[in-house]
């Protein structure tokens, strides 16, 4: 080789060459090996299926939720939407609770990836419809919870898709129709709850309901709500009554219809008062509410302006519906407290805190026909409670100084118990004692009394009594019954036979 050049550098041993290596490539296996535990959302609970994230005021869903979650719990916050696909990093979620948000509508894809949800609660937020791609991707859920809502619409293949749904709550809300033809494809399989109750529904296809399957007829909840007055859908919830439907037995007297769609308040209880049922039209025009003022425990008389009405006076009968929905018709209820008359005023015998409210009055030609006379809000008063308190506040002083008198006449004038006592003792004869010991109960002994005298007619009762005469030291006690001896000076003597009895007080000795 030249001179002028240099000679090679001497290459690393092979064991060199493979250490370099393999603390390259360490780093990134460990990181490959150990992933990222899943951390809890700071606002949140977690347990090991369990996540909660309840009344945290949370305005957007957290991120980064742990995929071992099953029950998601998003209740009380401030949610007002929900993205696309935000369960997608959830694959094993069961139960979604998202009750009591501000959420007004879903977008389309908001519960994609959800395939195994089964229990989804949406109540008590602000939605006003249900669409049909709302939850068409839930093809798991059992139980949908949607009641205390704003829905007036429900779209007629909202459900359509949910071959699996066993329960829908649809209560409080404001729907005034439902597409009930789809129910019936939907009861043949798992639908058993369909609660539509306190709604504004006005009417509803009974020949549809009244051909589901009883595993529907025994869940559909329609009551409370103002459904036309008819008869077959009478016959239909009564017939569910008998057959001891829970739909109509748990709430028996919440089952109501309308008489009158001009008449608000013409709601009849018509299952808990059958003998009232008719099947009712429309009214006439409406009247005004008229207002009326009464103390408790006055008559009241309601009379309504017949002129008002269109109806020929000589087939017109009269009913009243009163604030509890009872239909009253001629001559009144059972017990005569409320009374029809064939004019058409109603007379209330007594007036009572719970009559009030307001009254509706009806006149009807026929059973198909009604017209609203008046309508009348009575206020039942109490009294001004002024001279019953000066009255009771009176009659306490009176008593007062009643029982403070005779507290005094007790305390200063009471009569002496003793009448030795009070009277002063005559200056030549000795002190007298007044004491149970020194007086001596006796009684005088007739002058028929002989020796022969029987001991059975003249008893004599001893009392022991400490006598003061004492003998070697000790007191002699007077002891015993029929005592001849006269040196037992002190006996009290009480004759049993009909003759008068006078006791007096006295010291002397009753010598036998």
């Amino acid at each position: 080789l030249p001179a002028t050049m240099s000679s090679p550098v001497p290459a690393d041993p092979l064991w060199l060459r493979v250490a370099k290596l393999l603390l390259l490539l360490l780093p990134l296996c460990a990181s490959r090996a150990s992933p990222q535990p899943h951390r809890c959302p700071a606002a949140c609970i977690c347990t090991s299926d369990l996540l909660s994230c309840s009344r945290q005021m949370l305005l957007r869903v957290p991120q980064a939720l742990p995929p071992t979650t099953t029950t998601l719990d998003l209740s009380h916050n401030n949610l007002t939407q929900l993205h696309d696909r935000w369960l997608a990093a959830l694959p094993h979620l069961e139960a979604l609770h998202i009750s009591h948000n501000q959420i007004r509508n879903l977008s389309p894809r908001a519960f994609h990836n959800a395939s195994f949800l089964r229990h989804l609660d949406m109540s008590s937020n602000y939605l006003h419809a249900v669409e049909t791609h709302y939850f068409e991707a839930l093809v798991s859920l059992e139980e949908l919870l949607l009641y205390n809502n704003r829905i007036t619409r429900v779209d007629e293949n909202a459900f359509a898709k949910l071959s699996g749904l066993r329960k829908v709550y649809l209560s409080w809300n404001n729907l005034t129709t439902f597409p009930f033809h789809v129910v019936q494809g939907l009861g043949i399989y798992n639908l058993r709850t369909l609660d539509l109750s306190s709604n504004s529904l006005s009417s509803i296809p009974v020949e549809v309901l009244a051909a589901l399957p009883e595993n529907i007829g025994n869940g559909l909840y329609l009551h409370n709500n103002p459904i036309r007055c008819s008869c077959p859908l009478y016959l239909m919830l009564q017939r569910w009554n008998q057959q001891g439907f829970s739909s109509v037995k748990d709430f028996f007297e919440e089952h109501t219809c309308k008489v009158s769609d001009n008449v608000p308040r013409s709601l009849i209880k018509f299952l808990k008062h059958s003998h009232m049922f008719e099947n009712c039209s429309a009214g006439t025009e409406a009247a005004d509410l008229s207002h009326l003022e009464v103390m408790v425990g006055q008559p009241i008389l309601l009379t309504c302006n017949t002129s008002n009405t269109s109806l020929p006076h000589a087939a017109t009968t009269y009913m009243w519906i009163t604030p509890h929905h009872e239909p009253i018709k001629h001559p009144g209820n059972s017990n005569r407290s409320l009374a029809v008359y064939r004019n058409g005023s109603l007379r209330i015998a007594t007036a009572k805190p719970w009559l009030s409210g307001v009254y509706v009055g009806l006149a009807m030609n026929s059973p198909y026909n009604f017209s609203r006379m008046c309508e009348l809000n009575v206020t039942v008063l109490y009294p001004k409670p002024a001279e019953e308190t000066f009255s009771t506040g009176l009659t306490t002083l009176l008593g007062c100084i009643v029982s403070l008198v005779l507290v005094i006449i007790y305390l200063y004038l009471t009569p002496c118990r003793c009448l030795g006592c009070c009277k002063k003792p005559a200056p030549l004869s000795p002190p007298q004692e007044c004491s149970a010991q020194s007086s001596i109960l006796s009684t005088t002994p007739p002058a028929t009394d002989g020796p022969n005298r029987k001991a059975s007619a003249n008893k004599h009762v001893v009392f022991l009594e400490p006598i003061r005469e004492t003998q070697n030291g000790k007191i002699r006690l007077a002891l015993g019954e029929d005592f001849p001896d006269p040196k037992h000076p002190k006996v009290l003597q009480v004759k049993s036979d009909s003759e008068s009895i006078s006791s007096v007080f006295s010291d002397t000795p009753i010598v036998s």
